[in-house]
């Protein structure tokens, strides 16, 4: 294969939540099992800076990088696909990119000219798009771009792809996404949308290269004949994307669709033999034929909408396989929860995983969820916020600090066992001003954070802004509690757990960012394999 990076666009039409996330991390997945190089950015046409500030109830959870990025959650499905780090890098909004042109403008760096969207905004977008294949490190990058086409806010992508294509003439290529609805009165599939969607890209000069078409039945000859006349595409090139029992699936799908032939064809790069897929195909005939089943309480503010802690499901898909066991998820609103309901609604489940999240409501509810878990046994996981509230509970119920808090919930607290970080105290601004990315946590000998890691020293992703309280340090270890993971930089309390229970443990980190299928993370195995000895 020649130097130069190949750059595959993956849009949209029709509607959006089709799954060009899954599209771009699968064929990313093909590409990497036949031994190349690849990486996936996501281009999110929204104005926000990025989903730091965004409600979970807009647009899922917030996913976060090493290198301390907030990005979309789509990021998170090409980490687990791939099982490589992504970077700031990797997500560009709108709001970033319009940031940056006005910053020059102000420095004086356009030298006087008028400030347009074409060239100024456009160039900026392809710079981003260049930036990954500059470093030498990818064969091949793939974009993806949020939403569909024909939305106003997309307008300046496809106009940048336009213009690529032109610019890397076959070292670029452009895959669309789309739906294929099916009418049950007539009891035939319509490929009308997918004919109007690829219409309005011919309008914006963007002629795709490949069909990905989304169906729930299968698309026969003809179909793909007309879509072939009618879109410009060769017939080899309508592709056929059955829905699924599950995302990790669709790689095996999109192979036997020859999804990465066609793509390597077209972009002129040489292949031979198939691609590598054997540890992917055993953790699917794990995932699909296990021997057991557990069932674990995931108790949250958000779970209405189950994207919201898509990273933390998808850990328990990855460590139920390793442990030959289907983990059932029990989706409980902390809101709901009251002293006298819990024991019905707990009833059944061999474990309870206290969610993250900011804000007060719900949070009596998850600190109720953890007295449970921990007088009776129950083996429990806490993450972020959910080990801030373990530390609230032990403070309220062992330690006797009635009215322990975190400053978060409530200022005037006497006994704040959860304060603001010292650097966060002068910071006014919400977005991208956290505590973000990989930090290094050491380990104590003995306790159970070493035994499910197996090492001195760790690096977790975090994302908050309130911490254990270091002053009440002394009267949490006096009254029984371990405190077994700590920063080595400033002494921030990581990991606290009780040695004399099955499974109790909270992590101030969010270690179900760092799981993906062919690493599944130590800590959910660890979760999983308790509750499974609860059962």
């Amino acid at each position: 294969m020649s130097n130069s990076t190949k750059y595959i666009f993956v849009t949209g039409g029709v509607t959006s939540s089709l799954g060009k996330g899954i599209i771009s991390a699968s064929l990313a997945k093909l590409l990497q099992a036949r031994g190349f190089t690849v990486t996936i950015q996501k281009l999110d046409p929204y104005i926000n800076v990025d989903p730091g500030t965004l409600n979970p109830y807009e647009h899922g959870e917030c996913y976060v990088t090493d290198d301390g990025a907030e990005t979309d959650l789509d990021l998170g499905h090409y980490e687990r696909f791939l099982n490589v780090p992504t970077s700031q890098a990797n997500n560009v909004t709108t709001g970033r990119i319009y940031q940056s042109v006005i910053e020059k403008e102000r420095k004086g760096e356009f030298l006087g000219r008028t400030v347009q969207v074409i060239p100024h905004i456009t160039d900026e977008i392809k710079n981003r798009i260049k930036q990954l294949g500059k470093t030498g490190q990818f064969q091949f990058v793939i974009t993806e771009i949020g939403g569909t086409v024909g939305d106003i806010e997309s307008l300046p992508y496809i106009e940048a792809v336009r213009q690529l294509k032109w610019e890397l003439g076959n070292n670029c290529m452009v895959i669309h996404l789309t739906l294929l609805p099916y009418l049950s009165t007539t009891g035939e599939l319509k490929t009308k949308p997918t004919q109007h969607s690829v219409k309005v890209l011919l309008e914006y000069g963007v002629q795709p290269d490949v069909l990905v078409c989304r169906t729930e039945h299968p698309v026969n000859k003809d179909i793909r004949r007309k879509l072939a006349l009618f879109c410009n595409v060769a017939e080899d090139s309508v592709i056929e994307a059955m829905d699924a029992r599950t995302i990790y699936e669709v790689p095996l799908l999109m192979e036997k669709e020859k999804l990465d032939v066609i793509v390597l064809k077209k972009l002129g790069v040489e292949s031979q033999g198939a691609p590598q897929l054997d540890n992917w195909r055993n953790f699917l005939n794990k995932f699909y034929n296990p021997s057991k089943e557990v069932r674990i309480g995931l108790i949250g503010k958000y779970v209405e909408l189950k994207d919201s802690y898509k990273s933390i499901s998808e850990a328990f898909i990855h460590a139920g396989a390793v442990n030959d066991c289907k983990v059932q998820l029990e989706w409980i609103h902390s809101e709901s929860l009251t002293e006298e309901n819990i024991p019905t609604k707990f009833n059944g489940l061999k474990g309870i995983l206290v969610a993250p999240g900011f804000g007060n409501r719900g949070i009596e509810g998850k600190i109720l969820a953890i007295k449970y878990a921990r007088e009776n046994n129950l083996p429990f996981l806490g993450i972020c916020l959910g080990m801030q509230c373990t530390v609230i509970e032990y403070a309220r119920n062992v330690i006797g600090l009635r009215d322990a808090h975190s400053r978060e919930m409530n200022p005037a607290t006497s006994s704040p066992v959860i304060d603001l970080l010292e650097n966060q105290k002068s910071i006014s601004n919400l977005g991208g001003t956290m505590r973000l990315g990989s930090y290094a946590c050491e380990v104590e000998e003995g306790t159970l954070a070493s035994k499910i890691y197996n090492k001195k020293k760790i690096n977790e992703r975090h994302r908050h802004r309130y911490e254990f309280n270091n002053e009440y340090k002394k009267q949490f270890v006096d009254a029984g509690m371990v405190l077994s993971g700590i920063n080595p930089d400033g002494g921030l309390v990581e990991i606290v757990e009780l040695p004399n229970h099955p499974f109790f443990i909270g992590v101030q980190f969010h270690p179900e960012y760092k799981s993906t299928v062919e690493n599944p993370h130590p800590l959910f195995i660890s979760f999983v394999e308790a509750a499974l000895k609860k059962a």
